[in-house]
């Protein structure tokens, strides 16, 4: 019972994190974290297909290419200054 709830405060606080950061990175990181939260929540309610997928692409695939995109946009604007 105090592992759903020690979850459940954990993905709330990483939405609420990503919600109010300043850095984007930081925002995509949280969005990872609460992910991978949430499907151990999954796995604790017998659910391993939904925590599975959830994690590999919720916390993995998503927040991964959020940090790609973030990064790459971040490298053409420091090139559009310079220019």
């Amino acid at each position: 019972m105090i592992g759903y709830v020690i979850l459940v405060i954990i993905v709330v606080l990483a939405a609420f994190t990503a919600i109010r950061a300043k850095s984007l990175i930081r925002a995509a990181l949280a969005l990872g974290l609460g992910s991978a939260a949430l499907a151990m929540l999954f796995f604790l309610m017998d659910a391993p297909y939904a925590g599975g997928f959830e994690l590999s692409v919720g916390a993995g695939l998503i927040s991964v290419l959020f940090i790609i995109a973030i990064s790459l946009t971040q490298t053409l604007g420091e090139r559009d200054r310079e220019a």
